[in-house]
């Protein structure tokens, strides 16, 4: 007779798990204590939740598993960005970033193996997209990152931004189901201005994140205020065009009054003329806003290049002269292929 299939644990919500434990026989508040092991404390493994009797921990054993997500290889970069590839239970790989500032700690986490936009400029974008990963997935990079920081450099983690390998709105119940625990009081109980999601630009689901009330940080990757350019390296634009995007952000800003970062990487002689600088200006007047300048970094898979330094200034001045909030970021983890664009499993 075949071994009944082992339920993966975190996939079940607090009263699932009480139904699953008083079925066989366990007082419904040890539901409560085993969740608490499992996403207060991060516990991985049964034999370790010490307050659980012997037999409760074996009865654990039995039914269900713990699908942890383990370190596979970690990089370092002479900035101190550290990356890291995670290893899944099934043996699929994901990367994460742990980038260390003066004023923060970030871990740069993703939501999918691979992904399936096909952004013209970005590694992930030349992978197929495997699968998207569960919430608990989502939550051990975090956890991970975490411990590294502690461990690395002495300070707690401060922020996380959903900037990884993925789109996050194309895994919406994850996502949303992995932030309700990484900010829940009996989760990692961080604050939701902590987080920050990144998404190429799906419309319909931006206005879904309003209709639910998300409270994180949302990004947008535009990289170009025209249509046309934006469809030749963003193939996701060709079905959320500019206005349907602007109409999404309008929705989502008045049920949720939250500003909207936009991330503009500047590249070389595509997006980074005077004209340019004034087609986003024009676009950031739909709803409360501020611009990241990023810097381009190269992936061997693409012919872009970076914007000279005088143009990205001089595309920063004009947007800040126009009462637009603007940042120039500068490229971390470079050198280990960590940088903004540059996520893509190398080894298996």
């Amino acid at each position: 007779m075949e071994t009944p299939k082992r339920i993966d644990i975190r996939s079940l919500t607090l009263a699932e798990l009480q139904t699953q434990l008083m079925a066989f026989g366990e007082p419904g508040f040890r539901a409560k204590q085993v969740y608490q092991w499992l996403w207060e404390k991060a516990c991985t493994d049964f034999e370790e939740m010490s307050n659980l009797s012997k037999a409760l921990r074996e009865s654990l054993k039995d039914r269900f598993e713990i699908r942890a997500v383990k370190i596979h290889r970690s990089q370092f970069s002479e900035d101190r960005t550290i990356k890291n590839s995670f290893k899944l239970y099934d043996e699929h790989l994901v990367e994460g970033v742990l980038i260390p500032t003066t004023e923060r700690m970030t871990a740069c986490i993703s939501s999918q193996v691979g992904c399936s936009l096909t952004c013209k400029f970005c590694a992930t974008g030349y992978m197929d997209r495997k699968r998207n990963l569960n919430a608990d997935e989502i939550y051990d990079q975090v956890v991970l990152i975490a411990k590294q920081a502690e461990q690395q450099y002495n300070l707690a983690l401060t922020n996380i931004v959903y900037m990884g390998m993925g789109e996050p709105l194309l895994n919406y119940a994850n996502v949303l189901r992995s932030i309700e625990r990484i900010t829940a009081e009996d989760g990692l109980n961080m604050s939701y201005k902590r987080i920050t999601l990144s998404t190429a630009g799906i419309a319909k689901m931006i206005k879904k994140l309003g209709d639910d009330g998300v409270k994180c940080n949302l990004a947008l990757s535009l990289h170009a205020a025209n249509d046309a350019k934006r469809n030749e390296i963003m193939p996701i634009n060709e079905q959320n065009s500019l206005s349907a995007l602007a109409e999404a952000l309008k929705y989502y800003f008045a049920k949720t009054k939250n500003p909207v970062t936009y991330e503009y990487i500047v590249f070389n002689n595509f997006n980074d003329e005077l004209s340019d600088a004034q087609e986003l200006a024009r676009f950031c007047k739909h709803v409360p806003c501020k611009v990241n300048l990023i810097e381009y970094n190269p992936i061997s898979l693409a012919d872009f290049k970076n914007a000279e330094v005088d143009k990205i200034e001089a595309f920063s001045e004009y947007l800040k002269n126009q009462g637009i909030i603007t940042n120039i970021r500068r490229s971390r983890g470079k050198d280990i292929d960590a940088a903004c664009g540059q996520l893509a499993i190398k080894e298996q």
